[in-house]
Formats: structure tokens, C-alpha cells, sequence
């Protein structure tokens, strides 16, 4: 089974891994401040501010990344270099490897690389 964790804000990574599931029946479970995972999995979140980690994606790694095989981000190109940048942040924090970065709530082509990156 693969379990992908997610955590959203605006609804962008929500639509993302809504979608996901169409194609997937993978165990997608957004985070919250009382989140344990039970399994090792991926994580899905989101860039905020000017390039930021977001505040509850933070909270949840520093007790959970050692049960996170990789991070994904969405994030904006009109932001240019700090374009989904939680991810590399998170990358050299928590020494995860970034999956893929998509925009907004992602493209179909999106999707299927998130799935083709799991799959390997």
C-alpha cells in the first residue's frame, strides 16, 4: 500500500490529491496538529509566503520525518525562484528527496508524473 500524506490551505494540494485518487487507491490522508502516521509514505504541501514552509507542515515533520520517503510541493511560477521552494527547504531540513514540485493544484500531466515517480 502507499500512503501519501498532504497538507493544504488554499485547496490547491486538496484538488491535486482529490485527483489523485481517481487514478490511485492509495491510502491519502491530510495532516493535522494530532497526526500520527502509522506508515512510512510521501508527503504533499504547499509553498506559502515568499517561498515559505508552511507553519503546519513544519510542525508535523520535526515528530514525523522519519516516516516521510519524499516531499512534493505546489507553488506558483509567478513567484519565480521561490516557486514551490517548501519543497527544497524541506529537502535540506529534514535531508528528504524532493519528489517533483507541480503549480497551483497541478495538470493531469502532473498527476501522472507524481504517479510514475511512486511507482518508480
Amino acid at each position: 500500500m502507499t500512503w501519501i500524506y498532504y497538507d493544504s490551505k488554499t485547496g490547491n494540494v486538496e484538488r491535486f490529491v482529490n485527483r489523485l485518487k481517481l487514478h490511485r487507491d492509495w491510502s491519502i490522508l491530510k495532516i493535522d496538529a494530532s497526526f500520527r502516521p502509522l506508515h512510512a509514505g510521501h508527503l504533499i504541501t504547499y509553498t506559502t509566503g515568499f517561498g515559505e514552509v508552511p507553519l503546519s507542515t513544519l510542525r508535523f515533520l520535526e515528530e514525523n520525518s522519519s516516516m516521510i520517503k519524499s516531499v512534493t510541493s505546489s507553488g506558483n511560477k509567478n513567484w519565480g525562484p521561490n516557486y514551490g521552494l517548501a519543497a527544497t527547504k524541506i529537502s535540506t531540513r529534514f535531508k528528504l528527496p524532493v519528489l517533483m514540485k507541480f503549480e497551483l493544484s497541478g495538470t493531469m500531466a502532473d498527476i501522472q508524473k507524481f504517479i510514475d515517480n511512486i511507482e518508480g
